[in-house]
Formats: C-alpha cells, structure tokens, sequence
C-alpha cells in the first residue's frame, strides 16, 4: 500500500512539473467554473426546498377546504327538498361550485401522486443501497433520506488515513458498490462532499487548511467513481465543506466523513409541483 501511495506521489509531481502556465489557467478556469456550478446547484436546491415546503402547506390548506366544502356542499343539497325558491342562478352555482371541487380533487392528487412517485423512487434506491452496503457497519456507514433527498455519509477511518486525501484500498472497494447502484440509475445525480472535523490541519504541504482537505478528499472520491467504475463524471459535483456542517458536538469522529448526495430528478419533480400550483383549479 505504501508502494503505491510514494508511487502516485511520484507521478503526481512529475505532473505538476508538467503542466504548462497555459494549462494551470485552463484549470483554474475550469475550477472557478465549477465553483459557480455548485454555488449555483446548492441556490437552486435550496429555492426548490423552500417551494416544497411551500408546496406542502398549500396542499394541506387546499385539502382542508376542501372537505370544508364538501361538508357544505352535502348540507345544501340535502336542504334542497325544503327550498321553494332556489333561483335557477342558484343552481347553476351549485353546479359550478361542485364542479370546481371535482377540479381541485384532481390537481390535489397530481400533487400528491408526484409525492408518492419521488417517494416511491427514493425507497427503491435506498433499498438498493443497503442491500449492496449492508455488511457494513453502522458506524462505518449510513443511509437516509431527509427532504425528499438520500444521503449516504461514509466515515473518514473507512475511507482516508488521518490528515490524507489517498483513498484506502478497502474504500475502493466500497465505493465499487456504491458505484454499482449508481451505475443503474443514469438519472440520478449527486454531489460528493467531503466533512473534516474542527481540529486545524497542520500537515503542510500542498494542502492549507481543513477547506483544502476536504475538497481533495470529496475530488479522490469523485475520480475513482469516474475512472475506476466508470460513473458518467457530468452526473457528479465535487465539494469541500470543512468543519463547518458537525454532525456531533462530542464526537469529533462523526464529523470527518464523506457524504453523497443523490439527487433523483429533483428538477422534474419541482417542476410538476409549480405546474400543480399554477393550475386555475387551484388558484380559483
């Protein structure tokens, strides 16, 4: 393991050597673009959380009337018999009324049949998850769903050695599974970000901080998944979060960890709940 460690050091000087002022500018370039990218996808998350939970008080509110409606609706058309003047306005309101009721019943279970439908899709990569990583233990391993989003949060002694960004060989092996999974879901996409705890990283070298720790650590991660099991590179997002999201205020382990996020057509699912909320029968 040592070998193998000194020799892809080794190679990655004689790169760095290489590399042309030209080529440092491209990746810098690249870099600061996907910098925007991220920043731009975690905006974008962010607003379609918000308008989920938007979504969900709009839904509760709808479905709360309309049983308040239905109620009364009941009451006025078995009082119909005892009214002598009901206007044939009258009428044709009760009729648009119930018809309206009939509209929102249908966009309500649009709604929530795009729930279900993302629900339905989560479960299923969840169960696909553990049945491939259920030998492990929990410590060493989790997987949950929060938000409509799964999480798989690895641990740090499973994947790195203390203070390096070299994935271990029993990790590979991990990320083989994972890798597996993700492999058979094209229309996934996730983010790999990388956890330190708060302890300052004073090692040197080329790394500065816990911020550079854990971006290498999250780009390790990202380019075995490409390289050694083929995962399409344009589906995953790399990402440094440091000590500033623990986990655990007690336990500094729990913080040093690595966690992908699966982002299963979250766009799509967003969409169909805006659409939902902009239909008339809604808004009427």
């Amino acid at each position: 393991m040592k070998k193998i460690i000194l020799g892809c050091l080794g190679l990655t000087l004689m790169l760095g050597s290489c590399v042309s002022s030209k080529k440092f500018k491209e990746a810098q370039a690249q870099a600061a673009e996907a910098k925007d990218l991220l920043n731009s996808a975690t905006v974008k998350l962010n607003d379609c959380l918000e308008e989920k939970a938007s979504a969900d008080s709009r839904l509760k509110t709808l479905s709360d009337q309309n049983a308040f409606l239905k109620a009364n609706n009941q009451e006025l058309i078995n009082n119909m018999g005892n009214l002598t003047t009901l206007t044939t306005k009258g009428a044709e309101n009760l009729e648009k009324s119930l018809e309206s009721l009939q509209e929102k019943d249908l966009t309500i279970r649009k709604l929530q049949d795009a729930i279900t439908r993302r629900d339905s899709v989560n479960l299923s990569l969840v169960q696909s998850l553990k049945g491939v990583l259920g030998n492990l233990d929990d410590e060493d391993i989790e997987i949950s769903v929060e938000k409509g989003v799964v999480f798989v949060s690895i641990s740090d002694k499973l994947l790195f050695s203390s203070g390096s960004y070299n994935v271990t060989s029993k990790a590979k092996t991990v990320l083989g599974k994972v890798a597996q999974v993700v492999n058979n879901k094209p229309d996934f996409e996730f983010m790999v970000e990388g956890h330190t705890d708060d302890v300052p990283y004073r090692k040197g070298g080329i790394l500065l901080d816990n911020w550079d720790l854990s971006v290498k650590r999250a780009t390790a991660v990202v380019r075995i998944l490409q390289k050694d099991y083929n995962v399409d590179p344009k589906r995953m997002t790399a990402a440094g979060r440091a000590e500033f999201i623990p986990v655990s205020q007690t336990q500094k382990s729990k913080n040093r960890r690595t966690r992908i996020v699966v982002l299963p057509k979250i766009d799509q699912f967003y969409s169909m709940i805006e659409e939902g909320m902009n239909d008339p029968a809604i808004n009427n």
